[in-house]
């Protein structure tokens, strides 16, 4: 028997699809603001939050948005080796593979960037930044010198907050965009608006107003801590609807699930 709760379970699986992007006022303002700070003269944007703030699917979500207009690409993980990240960077630039057994030579693609100064704009959006080293990322530095290739940089803000002071990034980013956790407000709309998206009105309508409470003392806005909550709590409600119904009140979702699926997350601890 398919239990009522799998598809909300489904609905907060971790993901950067942009099928699953929620708007919300937080969100929206920085796709605006990302959008705008890519129609100035920089050479270098941050995009700058904690994990789970909504980076990457934001800048999915320019990719898709501004695919047609502008030449924009997606570098996603960071690639194994800087070999790898050339080999990909040549492709973008030139339109055609490296051939095989070669390297590319960074003083010639420099001069390469440079001879495409006002013929073509090519915006990369460098995801997870932090994974690449203070070398890599002084090549990048001198590929958006030649103010041909654009550079909208992703990095996690860590616990000191201090990765913006890195020595690769003093003075030579232009402008910076934080990603922030969701408030209660917020939170409160990005989950009924997942449910509401799959058609889940009954389930969005059993989680009330303390239950976000509790999930938003939990997870603090995180949209992954949400997520993964979320989800836990669906799949212990799935195991309750399975084998014992009697023990779901299927209007309300009971605080002592909630605090389950905390406690299996480590947000509580017995």
């Amino acid at each position: 028997m398919i239990s009522r709760y799998e598809a909300a379970k489904n609905v907060f699986v971790d993901s950067i699809d942009i099928d699953n992007y929620i708007e919300l006022n937080s969100s929206q303002k920085a796709f605006e603001q990302l959008q705008h700070s890519m129609e100035k003269p920089l050479k270098m944007i941050l995009l700058f939050g904690r994990p789970g703030t909504g980076k990457s699917i934001l800048l999915n979500r320019i990719q898709e948005k501004l695919k047609d207009q502008k030449e924009i690409y997606y570098f996603d993980t960071p690639t194994t080796s800087e070999k790898e990240f050339f080999q990909k960077l040549f492709k973008v630039l030139t339109h055609k593979d490296l051939p095989k057994n070669t390297e590319v030579n960074f003083s010639a693609l420099i001069d390469f960037c440079k001879n495409l100064r006002g013929k073509r704009e090519i915006i990369i959006l460098l995801d997870e930044a932090q994974m690449y080293g203070t070398e890599m990322m002084e090549k990048i530095r001198l590929l958006s010198d030649t103010r041909s290739v654009k550079f909208i940089v992703s990095l996690h803000k860590t616990e000191d907050e201090d990765l913006i002071a890195k020595e690769h990034f003093q003075s030579r980013i232009w402008e910076v965009i934080e990603l922030k956790n969701a408030n209660l407000e917020e939170q409160t709309v990005y989950i009924h608006k997942k449910l509401l998206k799959k058609n889940l009105y009954e389930i969005a309508n059993s989680i009330k107003p303390k239950d976000i409470n509790l999930i938003h003392s939990f997870t603090k806005g995180n949209y992954r801590e949400c997520n993964k909550l979320m989800f836990t709590m669906f799949e212990i409600c799935e195991y309750y609807d399975k084998n014992e119904p009697g023990k779901i009140d299927y209007l309300h979702i009971p605080r002592k699930i909630i605090e389950m699926a905390g406690l299996k997350l480590g947000y509580i601890h017995a």
